[in-house]
């Protein structure tokens, strides 16, 4: 008997506030029966009229990383291929993607950086997406990143995350270079830092994101020429049309099932 005064005290407040009392005069002027009818037709209206007000909270998405994030948001981009796949699916309206990459990036810039460009935007989650500059940054400059100050940053981004209850997603770095060979100059650090990456993933009970095994294994079927790049990338590092699909669909395959 209380709730149904409740309820009804709700409705009778929300419909007068919608229609004014002319109308609750005239309302209140029907027969028993009647009454009763139009007053759960009444109520069911107010419902409906209720939910049109609410809107789901969508979950927001950041990728976090370097040129080929910053890469990611232009037309053909992998952020904005998964946002394509999640539309196709007719789960527009259920996520936000931003973009936060920066040219040049190396793991301790991101963490210089994620107050301002991920924490005060109040991501759900966090894509962490970088390692190319750390390893080809030591030989085309010098300034790449020793593999265990690498492992000391990136789990300090991630206790950082953690802290604030943000869902926490890490990448491996594709590559510098695609052949299969292992002989791009490169691959014994990018499998070195893939391999420091999938620790911290373990170690954090955290979705991996493998894109350094996907990228071999679709060179192994798809390369046969062993090719150093033009089968995923157009300079070895930066994604192609089919590198940007490949990413998006592994990346999207994860973020889906959060």
């Amino acid at each position: 008997m209380i709730l149904e005064l409740g309820l009804w005290d709700l409705e009778f407040g929300i419909w007068n506030f919608l229609f004014g009392h002319s109308v609750l005069g005239c309302f209140f002027s029907l027969n028993c029966d009647k009454h009763i009818y139009m007053k759960l037709f009444f109520f069911s209206l107010v419902v409906m009229l209720t939910a049109s007000f609410v809107t789901q909270k969508k979950t927001r998405v950041i990728f976090f990383g370097d040129s080929i994030t910053q890469a990611g948001v232009n037309a053909g981009g992998y952020i904005m291929r998964i946002d394509s796949l999640c539309k196709a699916e007719g789960k527009a309206g259920n996520y936000e993607f931003i973009g936060a990459g920066i040219s040049g990036n190396k793991v301790y810039d991101l963490y210089l950086r994620m107050e301002n460009d991920v924490l005060a935007k109040n991501p759900d989650v966090v894509l962490i997406y970088i390692g190319v500059n750390d390893v080809w940054h030591k030989a085309s400059s010098g300034t790449g990143t020793d593999a265990d100050k690498f492992d000391k940053f990136y789990q300090a981004i991630i206790d950082k995350l953690k802290t604030m209850n943000i869902k926490v997603i890490l990448c491996t770095p594709a590559a510098i270079g695609e052949k299969t060979d292992f002989s791009n100059p490169q691959d014994g650090d990018m499998n070195e830092y893939s391999n420091i990456i999938r620790r911290i993933a373990s170690k954090n009970n955290l979705t991996l994101v493998d894109l350094r095994k996907a990228f071999l294994d679709y060179n192994l079927k798809n390369n046969s020429s062993n090719k150093d790049r033009g089968i995923l990338t157009t300079d070895r590092v930066h994604l192609n049309p089919a590198g940007n699909q490949l990413v998006a669909d592994e990346m999207w395959g994860v973020i889906k099932k959060l």
